[in-house]
């Protein structure tokens, strides 16, 4: 979402090279490219001001030390007051208090609340082993109530039911008088939303809260609004006493100025970022690695954390002593490690977090394009027989046409896939010499759009 701002910032940048020193000169010309990329970027102009009025004031006669020259200097500065203006550091969910701990969850129709509750539902459960119930106060929505009822149960979470001929209030009332008498630890309560601000959603949503009084209320706002998201943040946080916000569609293609702006005006910390559909699109918000990602840095310790949480530890340990032992990566090891990436939230999610010069072209997957190919990858390496994967040399015209018909695709698919496992095989080989950069540039080569 953010590429356009990451590379005019990086031009910026550019532009000090060879000067000696930070000058007030040198930085009011910087400085006025880097506010025209704010403003492109959709950020909210008071945040904008305050972002290039501490930048100033900090990097005017910033010396250049040991091997920074004034780019990297200002680099950063400007990390540093990013890095201040979306909240400093992560602040998770405040628990503390006596179960149920109540999660309000307030913002617009088509902000992505209702899948949110499912992600943090399913979050809270695997992560912090919490008994979760989620309740939809939303009785104006067609469906509203069935699609949190669907989402409850993909994420693992009780659903306590409601209808569309219930008081909202009632509902959250009841919902959390049940969840005490069965020992939730957590109640999500999912509110009506409007397509623009109105005086009756605000007054419903203020008197659920005045009943409930939610250790938690959670503004969601949907990151790809841009200008109109700094107004919707504004008039809920007038409204009601929020204590957080949640990001969604930050994998978009919107300029993304939301992310930058969304806690200036609120106050309140941004405290996760949705990413896509599925359940385990949810991240905790980390200003600091955020500003690192807008500034071309990338953000490895999210990356490191993905892998974590994503990858079988016994298969990797596995993967690596038969690589070290010299056996060789076979198309076994392929559909393995395409899985393993998934699990990670596909390559362009993980190419997004590593250092611009790593990451040229993620944003040029189209949209849909990784999940298809990945999902014909594993179509054809199922189609062919034990030895075909492990001995890929075994696979000629006649095999491949059989694969080919037994994948449902043409045999130049499987040509191509026959290219990209060679290009991975050449990866490998390099990883297992240390060769990063080697690596990245190999990697881009697997899917199309990367090159």
């Amino acid at each position: 979402m953010l590429d356009n701002l990451t590379q005019r910032l990086a031009r910026v940048m550019k532009t000090l090279r060879g000067e000696a020193r930070l000058t007030e000169s040198n930085i009011a010309d910087a400085l006025r490219e880097v506010r025209l990329a704010l403003l492109e970027a959709d950020v909210a102009l008071p945040a904008v001001k305050a972002l290039i009025a501490a930048v100033r004031e900090k990097a005017v006669g910033e010396e250049v030390i040991g091997s920074l020259s004034p780019g990297q200097a200002l680099v950063g500065v400007v990390h540093r007051e990013l890095t201040q203006l979306m909240g400093e550091a992560h602040k998770g969910l405040n628990l503390a208090t006596q179960p149920p701990a109540i999660v309000l969850m307030a913002g617009l129709q088509g902000s992505g609340k209702t899948t949110t509750v499912g992600k943090l539902a399913r979050m809270l459960r695997e992560t912090q082993r919490k008994k979760v119930l989620v309740v939809s106060c939303d009785v104006y929505r067609p469906a509203a109530i069935e699609q949190l009822k669907t989402v409850a149960s993909q994420a693992g979470a009780d659903f306590f039911p409601s209808a569309t001929t219930d008081q909202p209030v009632d509902i959250a009332r009841q919902a959390v008088d049940w969840a005490k008498r069965h020992y939730h630890d957590v109640l999500l309560v999912d509110t009506a939303g409007r397509l623009a601000i109105d005086e009756a959603m605000m007054k419903e949503i203020a008197d659920i809260h005045a009943a409930i009084r939610p250790i938690e209320t959670l503004f969601v706002v949907d990151a790809m609004l841009g200008q109109d998201a700094i107004h919707t943040a504004r008039a809920f946080s007038d409204a009601l006493p929020l204590t957080g916000v949640i990001l969604t569609k930050l994998d978009g293609d919107a300029r993304g100025g939301a992310a930058l702006s969304v806690r200036h005006v609120t106050g309140q910390p941004i405290k996760f970022a949705g990413i896509g559909e599925k359940l385990t699109g949810l991240e905790a918000f980390h200003p600091e690695r955020m500003a690192s990602r807008i500034l071309g840095m990338g953000d490895v310790l999210s990356l490191i954390e993905d892998a974590q949480k994503g990858i079988d530890e016994e298969k990797a340990l596995e993967f690596a002593k038969k690589l070290k032992s010299g056996k060789g990566f076979d198309l076994n090891d392929f559909k393995d490690q395409i899985g393993q990436m998934r699990k990670m939230g596909g390559l362009s999610s993980m190419i997004e977090k590593l250092p611009a010069q790593f990451s040229q072209g993620a944003g040029q997957l189209p949209a849909g394009s990784e999940e298809k190919a990945v999902a014909r990858i594993e179509g054809i390496i199922n189609s062919m027989t034990p030895a075909e994967r492990s001995r890929p040399e075994l696979l000629k015209a006649t095999r491949k046409r059989r694969i080919a018909m037994g994948a449902g695709v043409q045999v130049q698919e499987v040509n191509r896939l026959l290219k990209q496992f060679e290009q991975a095989q050449k990866m490998m080989k390099q990883f297992s010499r240390g060769g990063m950069a080697q690596l990245m540039r190999g990697i881009k080569g697997m899917l199309p759009g990367m090159r």
